[in-house]
């Protein structure tokens, strides 16, 4: 979604910058989601409820 929110500024202003910078905002969403998940992951084997 933001990446077409980037590209939908990019398309009324001409802001590469700006576009750039909605792409890097989602991509580091992307990598905190993951982290989140691994730090789950990592909870559930200590806590020894990892579920097979």
């Amino acid at each position: 979604m933001i990446k077409q929110i980037a590209w939908n500024t990019f398309k009324n202003t001409g802001d590469i910058y700006t576009m750039m910078e909605l792409i890097e905002v989602e991509r580091a969403m992307k990598i905190n989601q993951e982290k989140e998940l691994k730090i789950e992951k990592q909870n559930e084997i200590v806590n020894g409820e990892l579920i097979k």
